[in-house]
């Protein structure tokens, strides 16, 4: 498998500057995503204070700073908004594949445009992370239905050169318990590796459950890191 993974040491500004380039919005080195695909934003490992002000004229005064897993400190009239603590996995050489087609149960459906309202109401309901009314235009977004309701979705995100970060991964509290993140995970690893790419994804170091299923589907820590969000001045 390629072990090329340099560029997962800043995913935000290495899908910025190739497959999501037309989500960008830019300013010298500062660049964020539009604000209703993502609220990620990069600035370069060692910024400056003409860096950190053009990232601020980007996003507005008293606007979000989300800086992923970007370690970078900005000027001290940025206020923090939060700090947390989490994990960067890749796949191991022997993880995931299983045949996810001949798994049993509701069927795993590409979700589209239509199906926002419903991803979005999910994600308000299992709290995975953010998710923005474009979010599903970043990649393939996959979904279980069960009596006509959307019930687990996992989706597509960062996507630096050679990777696909697998992100958006819940399930409705009535329906866990019985495999549909496990389901979805798989369908959506054999779409990146038929590819050519190599999935990643990120956890927070408090979710134990889901670094528990990651591992057992053979993904693997790749690094510590720690996302932080600030208000711009």
């Amino acid at each position: 498998m390629n072990r090329d993974d340099l560029v997962l040491d800043d995913p935000v500004g290495e899908s910025l500057g190739s497959s999501h380039a037309r989500f960008a919005r830019r300013l010298g080195r500062a660049a964020t995503y539009l604000p209703e695909v993502a609220s990620f934003s990069t600035v370069s490992a060692e910024p400056d204070a003409a860096e950190w002000a053009d990232l601020a004229a980007l996003l507005g005064p008293g606007e979000l700073a989300d800086m992923f897993s970007n370690p970078a400190a900005p000027p001290s009239d940025w206020k923090p908004v939060f700090h947390l603590e989490g994990r960067q996995l890749i796949l191991s050489a022997d993880g995931v594949p299983d045949h996810a087609d001949a798994e049993t149960g509701p069927a795993v459906v590409e979700l589209d445009a239509d199906s926002v309202p419903e991803m979005i109401d999910l994600v308000a309901r299992t709290r995975p992370g953010p998710f923005w009314p474009r979010t599903h235009e970043l990649g393939t977004y996959l979904g279980i239905r069960e009596n006509g309701t959307l019930v687990a979705m996992a989706g597509e995100r960062l996507r630096p050169p050679g990777w696909a970060e697998i992100s958006a991964v819940c399930t409705a509290p009535e329906a866990r318990g019985r495999g549909l993140a496990a389901r979805l995970i798989r369908a959506l690893v054999a779409r990146i590796l038929e590819r050519g790419e190599q999935p990643f994804l990120h956890v927070a170091e408090a979710n134990t459950a889901a670094i528990a299923l990651y591992e057992r589907l053979g993904f693997e820590t790749r690094r510590q890191v720690t996302f932080q969000g600030f208000r711009t001045p």
